[in-house]
C-alpha cells in the first residue's frame, strides 16, 4: 500500500447511529479508528458529504437486514474530500489528489472525518468544483441521469426528437439535477413543487412550473396542453390514474421510488402489453463514466449544485433533522 506514515490505529471523530429507528436523534459522536483501504480502495480525508432520503429509509429500517450490513454504522455514502492513501492495486489517484466518490451504500461511511472509497467509484475533483458541489452530485445526479439518458432516451448534446419532459418534486435533491439536466436536450420541461419554489424551478431552466397543491398541479396538467413521453417521478404518492391522462402515447413513468403499488402496475402494463409504461428505477453503479461526465459538466458551468443548507459534523443531527423535513430545496450538506 502507498500510504502516507501514521494513519494506522489513529481514531477519527465520526456520527454513528446503532440500530434502526431513532431519527436525528438516534445519531451518536463518537471517535472511531480511521479505516483502512483495501487493495481497490483509496483512504479519503472528507471535506463534504451530502445527505439523501434514503440515508434515512435505511435507518428508518427500509432495507432490514440487507442495509446497513451491521451495527454500529456511519451514515452517507455521496462524499468529497481527499486522497489520502491508496490501495496496493489502485492506479488512479496519489496522496494530495481532490476527488468525488461514492461510497459503499451497503456500509456507508460519509459522515466521518476519513472514509474508504472503491477506486472504480472515484473520480478528480478540478479546482473549478467546491467540494459541496461534488459532494452533491453521486446518488442525486446519478439517478436523474440514468432516468433521462439511460430509460428516457434523452441525448445531453441537445440532438435527438423533440420530448416533452415531466419533472415531479422538482426542487429537491434529484428533481433539480434532473431540470437542469433534462434542459441540455433537446426537451420541453414542466416541474412540480410547492408555492415557494416555483420560481427556484424556473430558475433551473424549467419552462413551465407547477404549484403541486392547486388543482391543476395535482392533476398535473400541462399549462401549454402538453402531454408527456417520460416523468421522472422523483416525488411519491402519485396514483398511476393521474399520469396516464397525461402520457403521450408511449409516455414512459420513470419511479425513483418505487413501492409495491408501483411495482404491481409495472408488471400489469407489461402483462397487457400497454404502450404506456411505469418503469422503476434502482440505482446500481459499477463504473465512473456517468459520474465523470457530471464533474465536468459542473466545471463547464452546464450543471449546478444548489443547496438547501449546509451544516458542520458538529451539527449533523440539524442536518438530518432537515431532511427528515422531506422539503429540502437542493442539497443538504454537511461540511467536515
Amino acid at each position: 500500500m502507498k500510504t502516507i506514515a501514521g494513519m494506522a490505529g489513529k481514531l477519527m471523530r465520526a456520527v454513528q447511529y446503532d440500530s434502526y429507528g431513532g431519527g436525528a436523534a438516534g445519531l451518536k459522536h463518537v471517535e472511531v479508528p480511521i479505516p483502512t483501504p483495501s487493495k481497490d480502495e483509496v483512504l479519503l480525508k472528507l471535506e463534504a458529504t451530502s445527505l439523501n432520503p434514503v440515508d434515512l429509509r435505511f435507518q428508518k429500517g427500509v432495507a432490514r437486514p440487507f442495509v446497513p450490513r451491521k451495527f454500529p454504522v456511519i451514515p452517507c455514502t455521496d462524499v468529497a474530500g481527499e486522497v489520502v492513501e491508496v490501495g496496493s492495486s489502485a492506479v488512479k489517484f496519489k496522496a494530495g489528489d481532490k476527488v468525488v466518490a461514492l461510497l459503499n451504500p451497503l456500509i456507508g461511511g460519509g459522515l466521518a472525518e476519513y472514509a474508504v472509497a472503491k477506486e472504480s467509484l472515484t473520480v478528480p475533483r478540478p479546482e473549478e468544483v467546491s467540494a459541496a458541489e461534488g459532494a452533491g452530485l453521486p446518488i442525486a445526479a446519478l439517478t436523474a441521469h440514468k432516468a433521462l439518458v439511460d430509460v428516457a432516451g434523452i441525448k445531453l448534446d441537445g440532438s435527438g426528437p423533440r420530448m416533452n419532459i415531466l419533472v415531479t418534486a422538482a426542487s429537491g435533491g434529484v428533481g433539480h439535477y434532473a431540470v437542469q439536466l433534462a434542459k441540455l436536450g433537446n426537451t420541453h420541461v414542466t416541474g412540480t413543487c410547492g408555492a415557494r419554489n416555483i420560481e427556484f424551478v424556473k430558475s433551473l431552466g424549467a419552462d413551465e412550473v407547477l404549484d403541486y397543491k392547486m388543482p391543476e398541479g395535482a392533476a398535473l396538467t400541462s399549462p401549454s396542453g402538453k402531454k408527456y413521453d417520460a416523468v421522472i417521478h422523483c416525488a411519491r404518492g402519485i396514483p398511476w390514474s393521474i399520469f396516464e391522462p397525461n402520457l403521450s402515447d408511449n409516455g414512459k413513468v420513470i419511479d425513483l421510488t418505487p413501492g409495491p403499488s408501483s411495482m404491481c402496475t409495472y408488471v400489469l402494463k407489461k402483462l397487457t402489453f400497454s404502450k404506456k409504461q411505469l418503469l422503476p428505477l434502482i440505482l446500481i453503479p459499477k463504473e465512473d463514466k456517468e459520474l465523470n461526465l457530471l464533474v465536468k459538466l459542473v466545471k463547464e458551468g452546464k450543471l449546478k449544485t444548489m443547496f438547501d443548507s449546509k451544516h458542520p459534523l458538529s451539527k449533523a443531527q440539524d442536518a438530518w433533522a432537515k431532511s427528515l423535513d422531506g422539503h429540502a430545496t437542493g442539497k443538504i450538506i454537511v461540511e467536515i
